[in-house]
């Protein structure tokens, strides 16, 4: 994956392109760990070698995963990156489409990227932080913390 700065100003705006082969969330991960990343947000599109999508169920508190094997178009990918535990966590979701036209979308839980995937990336000057909501199971954006940390 590359990378550049597109603004610098109060808010940080970043084109990443990445290659084929990248994972996805490890290498926005490692991106946002490199940069200090506290709180950002994020558009995308391009195609994936192979997916795995993500459906919470509730009763479980935990993702079935959906395997897509096969080259999709990323038709969007949306999400942002606040700290858990003093570290990046990246949240997203995806809606990608196969050959036939149809359309498949969930939480993303990983990719391989093939041929490309452009994303821009908006860093916030505040913090956002996450915690784990023990009704869910699910690693929440808490809103006091956050404010107690501007």
């Amino acid at each position: 994956m590359k990378g550049q700065l597109l603004h610098r100003g109060r808010q940080k705006t970043y084109v990443l392109v990445f290659e084929p082969g990248d994972e996805v969330i490890d290498e926005l991960t490692a991106f946002a760990r490199a940069k200090g990343l506290a709180a950002s947000h994020f558009t995308a599109i391009g195609a994936f070698s192979k997916v795995t999508l993500g459906y919470f169920e509730r009763e479980r508190k935990d993702y079935k995963p959906i395997r897509l094997d096969e080259q999709v178009e990323v038709l969007i990918l949306a999400g942002d990156v606040a700290l858990k535990d003093g570290e990046p966590k990246v949240h997203a979701h995806v809606v990608v489409g196969k050959a036939d036209g149809t359309a498949h979308g969930g939480h993303l839980l990983a990719a391989r990227v093939w041929p490309t995937l452009e994303l821009v990336l908006t860093e916030s000057p505040r913090r956002l932080r996450r915690r784990s909501d023990a009704a869910t199971g699910l690693a929440l954006l808490d809103l006091e913390a956050t404010a107690t940390a501007a």
